[in-house]
């Protein structure tokens, strides 16, 4: 199928679907028509309420196929600590507006910091809705990228990261990998127990999501439950 290309310019950030890989197809027409209320049911304070911040679901090709690329937060962090997450975090005033290409800046900034990243190498193909994470109140907009020239990535700030790691998407669709986390405090939503993590919480909503609507998803056994305490 032929799909019109759709290329955004923000200074000099560049937002295109130009030359992406065909498996990527589905993630990105999908993109272009999802609506806050399908990713999640937190959405930003219609006050305008919640600090502005960013996340880059990046997309690579490893040895193993298509995958994401994760990383572990810190144990010593205030918000979501020791949880695997998306590269990503608060706009600075240098990322600009963030009703324009801040978020986009923020995000390559991030995943920069974080993970070692060379922003260069990375073509956004796509921007999510602004969703919202309670706990931590953070307005969070999750900005799509391809992997097209893949650089090493590691631990740049032990204080901040654990660990850096990639995860192959045939992983996420695997239906074994696959469970129902519930929270302490009663709350349920999507895991993925893969590469000795637990993934759940905002990122596994979104990898969820994305699975489901780019027509990747495979049936799942949704009453596999996993407690927030598996580790112990």
């Amino acid at each position: 199928m032929r799909r019109t290309s759709h290329t955004r310019e923000a200074g000099p950030v560049v937002v295109s679907d130009e030359g992406l890989p065909d498996w990527l197809d589905p993630v990105a027409r999908a993109a272009e028509t999802l609506e806050p209320a399908q990713l999640s049911r937190f959405l930003p304070p219609e006050d305008g309420a919640g600090r502005q911040s960013a996340v880059l679901v990046l997309f690579g090709e490893g040895t193993r196929g298509p995958e994401l690329l994760l990383m572990e937060r810190s144990s010593s962090l205030r918000s979501h600590a020791g949880q695997p997450s998306f590269p990503g975090g608060a706009l600075d005033p240098e990322d600009g507006d963030p009703a324009a290409d801040g978020p986009l800046r923020a995000a390559l900034r991030e995943a920069e910091e974080e993970t070692g990243l060379d922003p260069s190498g990375v073509q956004l193909f796509g921007v999510l809705p602004r969703l919202y994470i309670p706990v931590s109140g953070f307005v969070v907009t999750p900005v799509l990228g391809w992997w097209r020239t893949p650089s090493p990535v590691g631990v740049v700030d032990p204080a901040e990261t654990a660990r850096v790691f990639t995860v192959p998407v045939a992983d996420l669709t695997n239906p074994a990998n696959r469970a129902t986390v519930v929270h302490p405090g009663g709350h349920r939503g999507p895991a993925f127990l893969v590469e000795s993590a637990l993934v759940w919480g905002f990122t596994a909503g979104i990898i969820d999501r994305l699975l489901h609507y780019a027509g990747w998803e495979r049936p799942w056994d949704q009453h596999k439950q996993v407690p927030l305490d598996w580790r112990s």
